[in-house]
């Protein structure tokens, strides 16, 4: 009994020691995560229902901003371009990215240097991309349709100065941008396959697209569902690129709700309106992100 009750004070201080370390790791991150993050989304969603242009008291105005949104041609035509983006992006991107990682996932020479390549887009300056691509793109001095002339195109398309192609060009370097960094996963998700497998669907007298089919796209069913809620994310919210290559245009025929959001902010200090659209385009991309979970557990049920 004397033991017992030598041991309980020590095994508290134990506890509370412990609770201290993980408080201690824990508590600067969430205070990060509550001043950097959590507070100003709960603020978003009151200024959504609210006229307040940085001056001055927010007017409490209801429902009146998403009354306007719904009235607002600007913000039909951003929604339209936006979905335009994902819907071309996500599968180019994920296809690309896949074939990267399968032609990499291979002991070959100087592999590693391929693979570094192949990411660097990633990590190269967004600035840079976009000069750099708006040369490539350039109607009468670009390589591009240097290149499509050559193959007898007589009138090559515009590219970033066309209404018709801007977005087109947008979504090829958006392509090019990502595609390295979702190879990655894809090539993690290859490394987790047995081997076993495809020597006994080679054994079986599999070909290499019956390979692919059963053995390949099963394994990466996780990092597939995992890379496809991670570009509809990304893609919903594209900014950067779009701002620094074509602005939105020529007119509005590149402009997204990022974009729109950033223009009714801080160009126009309509921080009301603009907080109502983030709303919206938060409710996209969380009811689209809850679709793919329910469609992922229906299939690995």
């Amino acid at each position: 009994m004397a033991t017992m009750l030598r041991t309980r004070p020590r095994h508290r201080r134990l506890v509370v020691r412990n609770t201290v370390a993980g408080w201690t790791f824990i508590l600067p991150n969430f205070i990060g995560f509550a001043a950097l993050t959590l507070i100003p989304v709960v603020v978003l969603f009151y200024m959504a229902f609210t006229n307040w242009n940085v001056f001055g008291v927010a007017d409490w105005v209801g429902t009146a901003n998403f009354r306007r949104m719904w009235n607002d041609a600007s913000f039909w035509t951003a929604l339209r371009n936006t979905l335009y983006y994902t819907v071309f992006h996500i599968p180019l991107t994920m296809a690309a990215a896949l074939g990267l990682a399968l032609l990499l996932n291979r002991k070959l020479r100087g592999v590693a240097f391929f693979r570094t390549v192949a990411f660097f887009p990633y990590i190269t300056s967004i600035v840079a991309i976009a000069v750099v691509w708006n040369q490539l793109f350039s109607p009468e001095y670009g390589p591009v349709n240097a290149f499509l002339r050559g193959l007898g195109a007589d009138n090559p398309p515009g590219w970033t100065t066309s209404a018709d192609w801007s977005m087109p060009a947008v979504i090829i370097v958006g392509t090019w941008r990502y595609m390295g960094y979702y190879m990655l996963l894809f090539l993690a998700g290859l490394q987790t396959i047995p081997a076993q497998l495809y020597e006994a669907a080679q054994i079986d007298g599999a070909t290499p697209w019956q390979r692919f089919v059963n053995v390949t796209l099963p394994g990466l069913r996780h990092t597939t569902f995992f890379v496809t809620v991670m570009l509809t994310i990304e893609s919903f919210k594209v900014f950067d690129l779009i701002l620094v290559m074509t602005d939105g245009g020529p007119g509005q025929s590149t402009l997204v709700l990022s974009q729109y959001i950033y223009q009714k902010g801080f160009e126009e200090n309509q921080f009301g309106y603009a907080s109502a659209i983030s709303i919206v385009l938060f409710a996209i991309c969380f009811g689209i992100t809850v679709i793919q979970f329910m469609v992922n557990k229906r299939r690995n049920s």
